[in-house]
């Protein structure tokens, strides 16, 4: 699976941002694609995820509510819609692909992009 990241970019506090996920090489049914991010100094950490087949998602506590995940089957895209943006949301943002079959599996990751959020 090869994964293109988009729309990262600068933005005031209290801002929006979307970034999308391209993905293209294989079917995605049973996969999960998900969104992680990684601030300096900081391990990277999972922000939202979605299943390809049901569209369940779940969120890190730290965007619920203000993040949403979506996917768009005819385009193979994953979507992260940000609202509210906060300083901390600063971060490289990847998104991330693989199998759910039992458990979830990150096997194919995108480049980064990044998202700067200015106080």
């Amino acid at each position: 699976v090869q994964l293109q990241a988009s729309g990262g970019g600068l933005v005031q506090a209290g801002g929006s941002l979307r970034l999308s996920c391209a993905a293209s090489g294989r079917t995605l049914t049973n996969y999960g694609l998900g969104w992680f991010r990684q601030a300096p100094g900081k391990e990277r950490e999972i922000v939202a995820r979605i299943t390809w087949n049901l569209g369940t998602t779940y969120y890190a506590d730290s965007v619920k509510g203000r993040f949403t995940i979506s996917r768009d089957k005819a385009k193979n895209t994953v979507d992260l819609q940000m609202n509210s943006l906060k300083f901390e949301d600063t971060a490289v943002y990847y998104c991330a692909a693989g199998p759910t079959l039992g458990q979830w599996l990150w096997n194919y990751w995108g480049q980064g992009t990044q998202v700067t959020v200015s106080s």
